[in-house]
Order: structure tokens, then C-alpha cells, then sequence
């Protein structure tokens, strides 16, 4: 039995968690064009994930995916391409 199923509410606590993040993935991918969502569709078959989209001011943004290891980053580029050297830096 989880920890939080013991002391009463845990299981709610984590669906909530878990609710949230799935709207987050959503409202994300909304934001992406349609070659995006399709390459997107393919990598997540592989255990890869859209975490964030940067929007620096007057560019275009920046969708960045993660490997299921998290290990491993890479843009998806406006035109649905893969750049795994975006030249970008992430903070740990």
C-alpha cells in the first residue's frame, strides 16, 4: 500500500499530479504545427516527450524534446524536423 494511501488522500493527491501534467502535455502540443505533431506522434513511440517550448522574445519558438532517459535533448524544428544539435543549453 502507498504511503500516501495510508495516512488518507495520497492516491487523489497523485491523480491530480498526474491530471495536470497530462493538461500540460496537451496545451503544449496545441502549440505545435502540424509536421511538428507528427514527428512528435513518432518519437513518443520511442519513450520521447515534449517538456517545454522556449518563446524568446521576437523569435520563433523553440519546442524541446526529451529522450525517456532523460538524458538526451533535441528541437523540433518549424518544418518537423529532428535537430539533435540545436546548439541550445540546458540547465540541469
Amino acid at each position: 500500500m502507498p504511503i500516501g494511501s495510508a495516512l488518507g488522500g495520497g492516491d487523489r493527491m497523485d491523480d491530480k499530479r498526474r491530471q495536470t501534467e497530462k493538461e500540460l502535455a496537451i496545451s503544449l502540443k496545441r502549440e505545435l504545427n502540424e509536421e511538428q505533431r507528427m514527428t512528435l506522434s513518432d518519437l513518443e513511440r520511442f519513450g520521447w516527450e515534449l517538456k517545454f517550448i522556449r518563446r524568446p522574445l521576437f523569435q520563433p519558438s523553440i519546442a524541446v524534446v526529451f529522450d525517456s532517459d532523460r538524458k538526451k535533448f533535441a528541437v523540433l524544428e518549424p518544418d518537423g524536423t529532428l535537430n539533435e544539435n540545436p546548439g541550445i543549453t540546458i540547465r540541469p
